[in-house]
């Protein structure tokens, strides 16, 4: 398990700078707050006379009620903006000084597992309906209507957002350049997110859903094959898949996931590794050609697209994840 969390990133606004336009924010509901306060990793720091470990939280942030980022309770949990409500402060602050830019997808990660008991680790409050009201309530917090693209606004007239997209409803690049788009990570809590609201109605995160089902406009295909993937995309879907995973391509240079998934036509393609921070052991990044953010889809893009006019939401070249 400890081999796939070696891997670090560096602060939101410096990620977006270099380019990257999708990021995933791991979070741990905490109603009551201090629930995460106290991590088991310091005390076996200490335990295994290691040098002591920088204060946790100096300022007291984990004691406070709020969704908490952190990638594993008690072992991982460390981030560079510790509340959810920060990082997308810092979020939202880059968009204002980037007002053209591609939009931002924001995967949410909503962690409620246990861990093996032999960890003794504190349990996850787990999601319910209302923990949701509240995670759309903290973003609403943040970000106002004009600078989101919802499920709302992309269903339109239409019966579901499922119809809506399968009608190419999703906004023009235009009209979605300086917005955010929220996504869910696990598909399991699609149900408790949807509950009171079919089809997404006032809901602001869109479900990973199962094509076929009202609410389906995004998918993941973490692992899906390059056909697979370009007939979702054809029809109209927004699909998500990875081109590495738990540190195991970076660590051996297997480039052949990153190929499927660049070829694949999926918008989303997520890496631990952008070329502005490449793998430690071999140097396997991700990258689209010539530093981009974006591209023309090599799947469905129509021949007047220009990767140049996609592209150009900053006014400079460097480095970037995709």
């Amino acid at each position: 398990m400890f081999q796939a969390l070696e891997y670090r990133h560096r602060p939101l606004d410096q990620q977006l700078t270099s380019g990257v336009r999708q990021i995933e924010l791991d979070i741990f509901a905490d109603s009551e707050g201090g629930r995460y306060a106290h991590p088991q990793g310091p005390d076996a720091v200490a335990a295994a006379n290691l040098p002591k470990d920088p204060e946790f939280d100096p300022e007291g942030f984990m004691s406070k009620p709020g969704f908490k980022v952190m990638h594993l309770q008690d072992f991982d949990y460390r981030s560079t903006c510790q509340l959810l409500i920060a990082c997308l402060k810092i979020v939202r602050a880059w968009s204002h000084s980037n007002p053209k830019h591609v939009p931002i997808f924001i995967l949410l990660e909503t962690k409620q597992s246990d861990l093996p008991p032999q960890y003794h680790a504190i349990s996850p409050e787990k999601f319910t309906p209302a923990t949701f009201d509240a995670l759309d309530a903290e973003i609403r917090s943040v970000f106002a209507p004009n600078e989101m693209i919802t499920p709302d606004q992309v269903r339109g007239k239409h019966a579901t957002l499922e119809e809506a997209v399968l009608h190419h409803a999703w906004p023009t690049l235009d009209a979605a350049r300086g917005k955010v788009i929220f996504l869910m990570d696990q598909r399991p809590v699609g149900p408790t997110y949807l509950e009171g609201h079919p089809s997404l109605h006032r809901r602001l995160i869109f479900t990973n859903a199962e094509p076929g089902q009202p609410d389906c406009a995004f998918t993941e295909e973490n692992d899906g094959t390059q056909e697979v993937i370009a007939a979702l995309v054809r029809k109209g879907y927004l699909v998500r898949t990875r081109t590495d995973a738990d540190t195991k391509q970076a660590r051996t240079n297997d480039t052949g996931r990153r190929e499927i998934a660049l070829a694949s036509g999926a918008q989303l393609l997520s890496t631990d590794y952008p070329a502005s921070e490449p793998s430690q052991w071999t140097g396997y990044s991700v990258s689209l050609p010539g530093g981009a953010v974006a591209r023309c889809n090599p799947v469905d893009a129509p021949p007047s697209c220009s990767n140049r006019v996609i592209a150009a939401d900053r006014p400079y070249a460097q480095n970037s994840g995709p």
